[in-house]
């Protein structure tokens, strides 16, 4: 079989002449002579000389192929049985026989014919033609079985010829033909095996999770596929093994002949074959698979890290964009706010980083074929979060000594401005005498000592400490800080001389001298004149007194950044400052049209690219007016065409400034609209300001700072114009002062226009109040427009209420905040919640509400100076208010005194 199995020509099998096999002509019975050379017997067959020369061919060429090289090597016995036949016969079977047997020829016998007759001529015949059959081996002619048993063993012949040797024909090809076809499966499946493993030999690994995936599946099925052949392969050889043995398990005395035997062997070592060729293919198999798994964690692992590289790439693309210092110390803790907001946003990356790398490293730990593709992978991973780590670090030292650097910048303006204060509030009267010289002394001495307190006797120091981390722009602000520190000292010193010259010697003070009553209002008397020096000394300490106060809120919108000390009475230096301040506000405008303007074209408009729709979130469709509120409009409004255009104007005229605002005085009330929708607004970017499509818009316009801090800018802007307003009129009224000037129409104007900026502010703020009503089932745009809104204690005292409610109303004030309308006075309970996280909100309950038509006002209420009454309906109901101070009250007071009064006059 193995021999068979390696030729490449195939051989016959019995499946070929399983029709001449059935024939019977000549049998392979399994009996062997005395040296064991293999018996083949011709039984008697009336039709042997009708047999075609190549069906005998096969079939003799087939029985000598069957005994092993061994056995037929010794040579073959031919037992010719022609007992029943003629001596024709009998010659035709040997010259068959002598011309076409394929194999070694030890011995042949010849059963004779039994007739007399033929017996005879068969005797005589073969003497006569024994050469004429060409055969190199003896010829034994026979009259009988029992000759026959001389030369072999009963044992080895079959019932036919006398012998005990059990043949069955049929279960002899049966059985033949059962051995051929399991040799035949293990010969196919060991081609199936070898043509596998080549393919899988020669399969390239894939380079993604879907294929490696795939391919895994693909040949995992393949092997199981083979595994079940051979499984069945084994399952038939074992059943075939079976069959060969079943006689001998049948009985005890049975023995099984020689070529049983054989088949038995043959069958085994095919078995054994199939083992081995198992176990060497699941050892490969087992390696293969191995590989396509390793290759699948190795593709996962690529896929991890290429996303995870992504993610850190863009955490060190955005810690790298906070290179801002900050310039105040309110914009540091916005940075260090920030920072912190990247750190805690960067924890997950990170964890993930190191968790990869941790599984990378047990993929190397575990023999990973690919090592040296996850080893730099694994050390990329480990830099970039140890960079991370230490750049958020140095990030976070930077920052602190920012924060520093800025509080001693800021504690260094304070103590200028409150030294400032305090030469301003020096009367000059009072220090013309030697007491009060000396009291001034004293204070300023006292002052000064706080500067070492503040660490500020030598104020270069904490410059140069930082100089390292400052840009220009913070040095050039350092710089005129400690300008403004040398140039306050300087004062002091000056001051200081003056006074210890006063406190050296008694002086007479200058007394003021009052105008005749006869004096026009308009215009001064030649004949009388004031002191100079006394009316410059006061609009002097005037004009300081409200410097200080303008300063200190313009020094808030600026950061620290523009701060301006008044430190000379010079007309051109006045003026030329004032000038600085509009240049500041036709700048500031326009840097403010270019960032609405990116807003608008970078974020709104980008909301409607079909390029970008998909990354836009679910809960911002359709939602656009609602994040941007009426911003196009404000856009529209300050544009080169309009306001701005009309700002810039005046930069050859300041004097215009002021006519722009009151101008523009009912355009400007867009912003209330922009303030009412601002807290649907960041409602929406809590929502959704982390989505990938703000950042792909931030990323594109280069910007630093996120959508919601450029949404605030309409808000600050609001408020920005009255600080720079109120700027300018200190300049100009300081200027006029000066000149002793009582032409102030340009300070009126400027003022009027503050007061449009202050109302418009006022407008905003009630409104964002206003909004926040609920519970009220009316339209509160039908109740007139909104004059007043605040907080209040509140008593009530109703004449058909219980006593005992009535008393304890006394006692027990409500917390209610009213919303003053022309047409009704509306009471409201304040509540705060928090949103998610973040600042809380307040709402206002609606609780009761009066027609301003129907109410009375008592103004003073016994025993406290804050306290008012309002009363409803003849005084059946009457509500105790009671402001926080007096000033609020009298306010209130005089709004409500003008309501009633246009009511009584639209009566009349």
């Amino acid at each position: 079989t193995d021999e068979i199995m390696q030729q490449e020509i195939r051989p016959l099998v019995a499946v070929d002449i399983i029709e001449q096999l059935h024939r019977q002509f000549a049998i392979l019975s399994g009996g062997r002579g005395k040296d064991g050379a293999p018996i083949i017997t011709f039984p008697e067959f009336s039709g042997f000389s009708e047999i075609p020369d190549e069906d005998f061919l096969n079939v003799v060429t087939y029985l000598t192929s069957i005994p092993s090289l061994e056995a037929a090597s010794i040579g073959f016995i031919i037992i010719i049985d022609r007992r029943r036949d003629k001596w024709s016969a009998v010659k035709a079977s040997l010259t068959r026989i002598a011309g076409a047997f394929p194999g070694n020829l030890q011995l042949v016998f010849v059963l004779r014919p039994s007739r007399f007759i033929q017996r005879t001529i068969a005797d005589i015949g073969i003497k006569l033609y024994r050469d004429d059959f060409k055969m190199k081996v003896p010829i034994i002619m026979l009259n009988s079985v029992s000759d026959l048993h001389g030369y072999i063993d009963k044992s080895q012949l079959t019932r036919e010829l006398g012998g005990t040797l059990e043949y069955g024909h049929s279960q002899w090809i049966h059985h033949r033909t059962a051995i051929e076809n399991f040799a035949m499966t293990v010969k196919t499946i060991a081609q199936m095996l070898q043509t596998f493993g080549t393919d899988l030999a020669e399969t390239e690994l894939p380079n993604d999770v879907q294929c490696t995936e795939e391919l895994l599946s693909a040949h995992a099925d393949h092997h199981s596929k083979l595994k079940d052949e051979l499984k069945l392969a084994v399952k038939q050889g074992a059943t075939l093994l079976t069959c060969i043995r079943e006689p001998v398990t049948r009985s005890a005395n049975s023995k099984l002949s020689p070529d049983e035997l054989e088949n038995v062997a043959t069958v085994e070592r095919l078995l054994a074959q199939l083992d081995e060729t198992e176990k060497a293919f699941d050892q490969f198999w087992t390696k293969h698979h191995l590989k396509l798994e390793q290759c699948l964690q190795l593709r996962h692992f690529e896929h991890d890290f290429r996303e995870v590289k992504l993610t850190l790439d863009n955490l060190m693309e955005a810690q790298a964009g906070f290179a801002d210092i900050g310039d105040s110390v309110t914009r540091v803790e916005h940075l260090l706010r920030e920072q912190k907001q990247l750190e805690e946003k960067g924890q997950e990356p990170l964890e993930k980083a190191q968790s990869l790398a941790l599984h990378g490293e047990q993929l190397i730990q575990n023999n990973h074929y690919a090592v040296d593709s996850i080893r730099p992978k694994c050390v990329e991973l480990r830099r970039i979060c140890d960079d991370f780590t230490n750049e958020t670090k140095k990030k976070y030292d930077i920052l602190g000594k920012s924060l520093e650097l800025h509080k001693q910048l800021d504690k260094a303006s304070q103590w200028c401005e409150a030294g400032i204060y305090l030469l301003a509030s020096q009367a000059v009267d009072k220090c013309q005498s030697q007491e009060g010289a000396e009291t001034a002394l004293v204070e300023i001495e006292k002052f000064l000592v706080t500067a070492k307190e503040h660490q500020l006797s030598n104020p270069k120091e904490f410059y140069n400490q930082f100089d390292m981390i400052l840009t220009p722009e913070i040095k050039a602000n350092a710089q005129r800080i400690l300008q403004k520190l040398d140039d306050v000292q300087e004062m002091f010193d000056k001051r200081q001389v003056s006074l210890k010259k006063l406190a050296a010697k008694q002086t007479r003070p200058v007394q003021p001298v009052a105008p005749h009553p006869e004096s026009s209002p308009k215009r001064a008397s030649p004949k009388i004149t004031r002191p100079a020096g006394v009316v410059t000394t006061y609009f002097h300490f005037k004009c300081v007194l409200l410097f200080i106060q303008i300063e200190v809120m313009h020094e808030a919108s600026q950061g620290g950044s523009s701060r301006v000390l008044v430190m000379s009475e010079s007309d051109e230096n006045l003026s030329t400052r004032r000038s600085h301040i509009i240049n500041e506000l036709i700048e500031t405008e326009r840097v403010y049209v270019e960032e609405l303007q990116s807003i608008i074209e970078g974020y709104a408009s980008e909301m409607d690219n079909p390029s970008l729709v998909h990354l836009i979130p679910s809960a911002l469709q359709n939602k656009k007016e609602i994040l941007f509120g009426n911003l196009p409009e404000i856009y529209e409004f300050h544009n080169r065409q309009i306001f701005l255009k009309e700002i810039e104007n005046c930069i050859e005229n300041p004097d215009l400034l002021a006519r722009c605002f009151l101008k523009r005085k009912e355009d400007l009330q867009i912003y209330e609209k922009y303030c009412q929708n601002k807290p649907r607004s960041e409602a929406l970017w809590r929502q959704c300001g982390d989505s990938i499509f703000f950042q792909e818009c931030q990323r594109k316009l280069d910007h630093k700072l996120s959508l919601d801090a450029y949404l605030l800018k309409p808000v600050q802007r609001i408020t920005k114009y009255q600080l720079l307003l109120k700027a300018i009129i200190i300049f100009s009224f300081y200027q006029e002062m000066l000149k002793c000037s009582k032409n102030s129409e340009g300070t009126a104007e400027l003022e009027e226009a503050l007061a449009t900026v202050l109302d418009i502010i006022k407008s905003v703020n009630d409104s964002m109040h206003q909004i926040a009503i609920t519970g009220y089932e009316g339209d509160v745009g039908e109740l007139g427009k909104l004059l007043m809104q605040g907080s209040f204690n509140v008593w009530t005292d109703h004449k058909k209420g219980h006593n005992k409610v009535k008393d304890l109303a006394r006692f027990k004030p409500m917390q209610r905040h009213l919303f003053l309308y022309t047409k009704m006075l509306l009471f409201c309970k304040k509540r705060e919640e928090n949103t998610d996280g973040h600042e809380k909100s307040a709402s206002y309950s609606f609780k009761n509400s009066l027609k301003m038509s129907t109410v009375g006002i008592t103004e003073n209420v016994k025993g406290d100076n804050k306290k008012f009454e309002i009363w409803y309906n003849g005084r059946e109901e009457v509500y105790i208010i009671q402001a926080s101070s007096v000033e609020l009250k009298n306010t209130w007071i005089s709004e409500i005194r003008k309501v009633l009064t246009g009511q009584l006059e639209a009566c009349r």
